[in-house]
């Protein structure tokens, strides 16, 4: 670093979780930051704004899960009270109602995972499909996270996993094929058993409490992302919309070896830069990669178009009058062979709807491709009806306003083999960094989690490399539980010892 460059300049892509993180952390340390970004909201794809008519609408409801311990951090440094009180869930089916959690933290603690399988209240589901997952087990011990577990379980589908560990078929019908199409957007044929595992752990069965989640009470847009980017702009950060990044332009180091970042390029535009982050989702990257020659020049982005990514669809839906919803959130699975789908009161969730006439309902599809090319009405007579078959009440309530919002390629989709393609947060050009939800990271986490912790990587990444500043603390997911510890230490063990006397019975 030239010595006399007393405030390095650091242009990060995309002002969602990662962004966001990254440029907070590096603002306060001194940095030069200029966020960009391509819509006209930061936020990405929680960002919120208001219909013709001054409704409130998002892409979606985002829930903050127990585990979220980074996000919950920041909310309390930002000096905001943005969530509900902890929530039940409830799962429903065509046949009504499935499911009921409860607040896990208020149980009796029990050793993972007793307190998840004794304290959920399946309505259906028989004691002998849900003991048949006991020798699923294995594969979640065996599976602790790391660069040659990933490699291991990422070729196999979950639905394939499930089936060799036993798992019965209603139990997989009723239960983990639901967790799957709200967890990773996909049915289990076309999730990688890595993922699978990996979701499945951190926000279900690593801890009794980890299932329990808080919701914003409002948009998060509004609700966290607006004050964020007010504190970053106080603090002398640029945070600048409708900015689609082109290009980048590169030069050589000093000594001619290798090559980094001296700027980025939004059409006419050009924004010099000692250091890039990019924080933006699998489709966000792959167009930039498309419309850059630079980035094209390296194979790691080139891999990337491999990953692939789904669609969702996010209704809101007002009616007429009150229809009593037994619990605020609510997962649904059956009504679509490939879709899942949540819908949430927010009469109870949100303080705007709390006095409103009538019920406000959120209901949000994933992979919902085939739902995506229906014209407004049609998708809102479906979601009325889909309603009606879990609460009948809602057939007496009429719809008088609604709001469709088309998500396509939205969501990153951890097919069977992506691992391979995705990138870790180092490039091979030395001053660019990359952060997301579909960043490979050693920390665990996932979803909205995952993307601020990788934010927090990049940011202490920038702060390693020019040596100002203090890195970032980022709170590392909950230790293992003793016995889960103990068991995964002695599986490796036995792991190591025998591959060196027996070949491989896994294809890698």
């Amino acid at each position: 670093m030239n010595q006399t460059q007393e405030r390095p300049k650091v242009v990060i892509v995309g002002a969602g979780w990662a962004g966001l993180g990254a440029a907070y952390h590096l603002v306060h340390q001194g940095y030069d930051v200029t966020l960009l970004e391509a819509g006209g909201y930061p936020g990405g794809l929680v960002a919120g704004w208001k219909t013709a008519q001054g409704r409130a609408v998002e892409a979606g409801i985002h829930g903050f899960w127990y585990p979220y311990r980074n996000i919950f951090a920041l909310v309390k440094q930002l000096g905001l009270s943005p969530f509900t009180d902890w929530t039940r869930s409830s799962q429903y089916s065509p046949a009504g109602l499935e499911v009921e959690s409860p607040i896990f933290q208020q149980e009796p603690r029990l050793p993972t995972p007793l307190g998840t399988f004794l304290y959920t209240r399946f309505k259906r589901l028989p004691l002998s499909d849900r003991l048949s997952a006991l020798p699923l087990l294995y594969a979640i011990i065996d599976f602790d996270n790391s660069d040659a577990a990933w490699r291991r379980y990422d070729p196999v589908t979950a639905r394939e996993l499930f089936k060799q560990f036993g798992v019965s078929a209603r139990l997989y019908k009723e239960s983990f094929e639901p967790m799957l199409l709200v967890g990773l957007f996909a049915p289990g044929e076309q999730c990688s058993a890595a993922a699978a595992l990996g979701m499945l752990y951190y926000f279900i069965l690593a801890h009794q409490p980890d299932f329990d989640v808080v919701w914003c009470r409002g948009t998060v847009g509004e609700q966290i992302f607006r004050p964020w980017v007010e504190q970053i702009e106080r603090t002398g950060g640029r945070v600048l919309t409708q900015r689609r990044v082109t290009d980048l332009i590169l030069k050589s180091q000093d000594g001619g070896d290798g090559t980094q970042v001296a700027g980025v390029v939004c059409g006419d535009e050009r924004f010099e830069a000692d250091a890039v982050i990019f924080a933006v989702g699998v489709t966000g990257m792959q167009k930039i990669v498309s419309n850059s020659s630079t980035l094209r020049q390296f194979p790691e982005f080139c891999d990337l178009m491999n990953l692939g990514a789904i669609d969702v669809l996010a209704t809101r839906l007002w009616f007429d009058r009150k229809v009593p919803v037994p619990l605020p959130s609510n997962a649904c699975f059956g009504f679509d062979a490939t879709t899942g789908w949540t819908f949430f009161d927010l009469n109870t969730l949100h303080d705007e709807w709390k006095n409103e006439a009538g019920s406000v309902i959120e209901a949000d599809f994933y992979h919902a491709n085939q739902l995506l090319p229906l014209d407004d009405e049609q998708i809102i007579a479906k979601v009325h009806q889909d309603l009606t078959t879990c609460v009948p009440q809602f057939c007496d309530a009429k719809v008088i306003d609604s709001s469709v919002v088309r998500l396509p390629r939205a969501v990153t989709h951890f097919s069977p083999g992506s691992y391979q393609s995705m990138l870790s947060g180092r490039t091979s050009v030395s001053n660019l960094f990359m952060s997301g939800d579909w960043i490979i990271t050693r920390h665990g986490s996932w979803s909205q989690e995952k993307a601020y912790v990788t934010g927090l990587e990049a940011a202490n990444r920038v702060i390693e490399q020019f040596g100002i500043g203090t890195s970032a603390p980022i709170v590392p997911v909950e230790p293992d539980e003793p016995h889960i510890e103990f068991a995964r230490t002695a599986n490796r063990s036995l792991r190591d010892w025998s591959s060196r006397l027996l070949p491989s019975l896994w294809l890698p």
